[in-house]
């Protein structure tokens, strides 16, 4: 039994989100497999019709995840015929990343599946956009930075 009343699962923020997540994440799974895609491939997707055009890197970076996990990923979709990578004529090291008309075409159905996961969640609009810019906010916040690795130093002093 746990001295710090803060240790207690029920109080842990990151569960409640991790819990919340995954939640989230099977609803999509169930309504995507449908459709023969997984959600990380589905958050690429969404980030391809927001911007046509992206870098392997700049698509990692919005979705914060790095080159190695994203690199899988759009090669499955290149494979199933909803994108096409192609090297930078500027810089081979560079992958640039469209959407292909199949692709585009899918656009339709994965917003009407978007609209049932927010439907499912009972929250207005009002509601949902809170929630959502209130964890965008919280994803700013917990970034880690300079003061975070001075603090850890010191930890590590303490210890």
């Amino acid at each position: 039994m746990t001295k710090y009343n803060n240790l207690l699962l029920k109080n842990q923020l990151c569960f409640s989100l991790y819990a919340a997540t995954n939640s989230i994440t099977r609803y999509y799974r169930f309504y995507l497999k449908e459709i023969g895609i997984t959600y990380p491939q589905y958050l690429v997707l969404i980030t391809l019709w927001e911007s046509s055009t992206s870098t392997a890197s700049e698509i990692g970076a919005i979705l914060k995840l790095d080159l190695p996990t994203i690199t899988p990923v759009l090669q499955k979709l290149d494979a199933m015929g909803f994108i096409v990578r192609k090297r930078s004529e500027q810089d081979n090291r560079v992958v640039l990343v469209s959407l292909t008309k199949k692709g585009l075409e899918i656009e339709k159905t994965i917003a009407a599946i978007q609209n049932k996961v927010a439907c499912k969640t009972h929250l207005t609009d009002d509601e949902f956009n809170k929630l959502k810019n209130t964890l965008n906010e919280l994803t700013e916040t917990m970034e880690v930075n300079k003061d975070d690795q001075d603090a850890l130093i010191k930890l590590k002093k303490c210890v």
